[in-house]
């Protein structure tokens, strides 16, 4: 089964992370198939980039994300509609 999640980068105790599209059964540093975004703890507030169409097209091959790729899913999606209700 396929499945998005975080992989992690950075240096020790300064983490950075690559949303994947990979191998549920894979470990975490192994090859992904796709990137779809990052995701930056260590800022403030946290910074997260996801490329929305690839992400749609993963979830509808059947993709399941992660518990905490889901969450930061929803925070994207939830932010983007506050910035567009803000614009005149």
């Amino acid at each position: 089964m396929m499945s998005m999640r975080l992989m992690r980068f950075g240096a020790k105790k300064k983490p950075f992370y690559r949303i994947v599209v990979m191998d549920s059964e894979k470990a975490r540093q192994s090859r992904a198939l796709d990137t779809v975004g990052t995701y930056n703890p260590m800022t403030e507030p946290a910074d997260i980039k996801i490329d929305q169409e690839k992400v749609e097209s993963w979830l509808g091959k059947g993709v399941r994300p992660s518990k905490t790729v889901e969450s930061l899913l929803h925070r994207v999606t939830k932010t983007r509609k506050v910035k567009q209700e803000a614009k005149p």
